[in-house]
């Protein structure tokens, strides 16, 4: 098992920024691949980024390409989503997630057997 807690979230300003963190624990952390998902209300999950389990390889959503950064500390069993120029349509629950798999493409929530509970993150324009 793997529990995911979610933190950093908050209400801020258009162009303002935050810093999510993950925190994970019950399995080797540099063992999992580690996603973000956002979901609006009234909106489907969707992908936002992901970081692979060794090499670290990035992923983002492209409506988050070069305003989100995700990065990891295996010393610290974390991940970290870093958000700048916030937009009122990144309003949204932001979740964390962890997968095991060896193969497949990370944008996928069917990938992902770990959720954290969520932090919600509001943007005023």
């Amino acid at each position: 098992q793997v529990q995911l807690t979610e933190s950093g979230g908050g209400f801020v300003q258009a162009g303002g920024s935050l810093r999510l963190s993950c925190a994970a624990s019950g399995r080797t952390f540099s063992s999992l691949n580690i996603g973000w998902f956002r979901q609006a209300h009234d909106k489907e999950r969707e992908f936002v980024a992901a970081i692979t389990r060794s090499a670290g390889v990035t992923y983002y959503a492209d409506s988050v390409t070069g305003r989100f950064t995700i990065s990891r500390d295996n010393a610290k069993n974390t991940v970290y989503l870093q958000i700048k120029s916030l937009k009122p349509e990144d309003t949204a629950i932001y979740y964390c997630a962890a997968s095991t798999a060896l193969a497949g493409d990370l944008k996928e929530t069917i990938l992902y057997a770990y959720w954290g509970q969520g932090t919600q993150v509001t943007v005023s324009s």
